[in-house]
């Protein structure tokens, strides 16, 4: 008989999240070689089954915003209440093929209103800027993205891969809930810096790639892995 795995629950940040200590990214759903939205509505409700209740996602993951389409399919075989989603805006791609990012405020609200239509909920509960866009004052998209919690269409506020000048800044328009930065034994640079002002500020921390893009994952998952993994190309996308 198969022993049951209790997720511990946490908070995170200090604005009243809360989440199962284990997320799970939902990207990987929508990438390599892509699955049905009938086999990642299985994953997504299997995870859901064994006490996971965080997931993530984003605008930009798969073609034609797929994988946001696929959590919302997902999402209609759970209870939402006990589920926490958490998406992202602000990575978009250019006609060369290459990424660029954006953050003006009525992109902000042009992309949440998408995601909420993709994933068919009336809010998010965690809605991240992917990337920070460094032409746009970090006031004016946390100034638009106050407005969408005040108007119930998110919850919470998050940032990924800022520095530390961003997010006092973007902390001090309100109050950000979390973080997320690669972290791992391979990817330690924020314990400098990062680590203590989450601390200081009550933001918590989401670590992405934590087994190092399954670096980590031991020798059968690296000696099995596709050609087109993000470890065997060495995070060349970006570290997206």
């Amino acid at each position: 008989m198969e022993e049951e795995i209790q997720i511990p629950r946490v908070k995170l940040g200090s604005q009243g999240l809360e989440v199962s200590r284990l997320g799970y990214g939902c990207a990987g759903l929508s990438y390599n070689s892509p699955h049905s939205n009938e086999v990642g509505c299985s994953v997504i409700k299997e995870v859901f089954n064994r006490g996971i209740t965080f997931f993530d996602t984003s605008d930009l993951y798969g073609n034609n915003h797929d994988n946001e389409i696929m959590v919302g399919k997902a999402l209609k075989q759970l209870p939402r209440e006990k589920v926490q989603v958490a998406t992202k805006f602000g990575i978009i791609r250019l006609e060369d093929g290459k990424y660029g990012v954006r953050g003006t405020p009525d992109y902000v609200r042009e992309c949440c209103e998408a995601s909420l239509k993709r994933l068919d909920i009336n809010y998010i509960d965690l809605y991240y800027q992917h990337r920070i866009d460094l032409s746009v004052p970090i006031e004016d998209t946390i100034g638009e993205l106050k407005k969408l919690v005040e108007e119930g269409k998110i919850k919470y506020i998050g940032l990924s891969e800022a520095s530390v000048d961003t997010i006092r800044r973007a902390h001090a328009i309100h109050p950000i809930t979390a973080l997320q930065m690669e972290y791992s034994l391979w990817t330690r640079e924020i314990e400098d810096e990062i680590i203590p002002l989450c601390r200081e500020l009550g933001i918590g921390l989401v670590a992405y790639s934590p087994l190092g893009r399954g670096f980590f994952g031991g020798k059968a998952v690296v000696e099995s892995l596709p050609t087109g993994s993000r470890l065997c190309t060495q995070g060349s996308q970006g570290r997206i």
